[in-house]
């Protein structure tokens, strides 16, 4: 069985959930913006000759929507967060959810269903592997999910805020009780403007937030003029670490798999912060 994935967070649960009875083709590797990403004549034609393709859904993958809705008229095209609860969604603008749900890893953890569903109704024969699976993946993820409320609860409730260079953290922050602010908005697409960057400087400098953090996936640019204007108000903000927001980190290190992309990020905010 062959399945195509967009992102690392939907491959890893695909890949949990179906072990060795599927083979994985994961679109978007290390350090790519699910957000931007366009698909080539290559692409199309790996999810042309894929069995089931799944992807994260909620507009992450944005300018890929036409071609998912292609694809669906051809072979069972599936949204990982179609089964997580509605009324848990964040909302922002009139009618758009924040993608960003791997954030809250109680949250994602629903994925799952989606994805043990599909292999149950496709493979009925195996359903009972597919279930235990399932079943067993989900309780690391809880289990996973306990340990960073624990984790964050280390650094002091006045320290606990998150400043990063997109806005995709905000479920980690209503899951964790942090703080949570940005340059660019939900999407990498909306370029932040002079006056947001400029009440984040104001933000950082009167709270006196010691460390400020880089993401992956996007360009650290906006991050340095963050620094550089909380500088100027001689306030000076330190590069706390870099995190992995909208991808995983390299294949076949701890952080390519989304346990081990949680609890780095979750280590280098705590390290920063405590």
């Amino acid at each position: 069985m062959r399945a195509v994935c967009t992102t690392g967070m939907v491959a890893d649960v695909v890949r949990n959930v179906a072990g060795d009875r599927v083979e994985i083709r994961q679109l978007m590797g290390e350090g790519i913006d699910p957000h931007l990403f366009r698909a080539t004549p290559d692409v199309t034609a790996e999810m042309e000759a894929a069995d089931v393709i799944f992807y994260s859904g909620l507009h992450l993958e944005g300018r890929m929507a036409d071609l998912f809705e292609s694809m669906a008229e051809q072979k069972p095209t599936i949204a990982a967060t179609s089964t997580v609860r509605h009324d848990q969604l964040i909302t922002f603008g009139a009618d758009a959810h924040d993608p960003h749900v791997w954030f809250d890893v109680a949250l994602w953890s629903e994925t799952v269903e989606s994805v043990r569903r599909f292999f149950v109704e496709f493979d009925p024969a195996h359903a009972v592997d597919y279930d235990t699976r399932a079943a067993a993946y989900r309780k690391q993820l809880l289990a996973l999910d306990a340990e960073c409320r624990a984790r964050l609860a280390e650094i002091p409730k006045a320290s606990r805020v998150l400043v990063t260079a997109h806005d995709a953290f905000h479920y980690f922050g209503r899951a964790y009780d942090v703080e949570v602010r940005a340059i660019q908005g939900v999407s990498t697409e909306a370029e932040a403007g002079l006056k947001e960057l400029n009440e984040l400087v104001e933000f950082i400098t009167s709270h006196k937030i010691k460390a400020v953090f880089i993401e992956t996936s996007v360009s650290d640019r906006n991050m340095k003029s963050l620094s550089d204007g909380c500088a100027a108000h001689g306030h000076k903000v330190s590069i706390g670490g870099e995190l992995f927001s909208d991808s995983m980190g390299k294949s076949g290190t701890p952080e390519g798999t989304y346990i081990g992309m949680v609890r780095h990020n979750v280590d280098v905010i705590v390290k920063a912060l405590q």
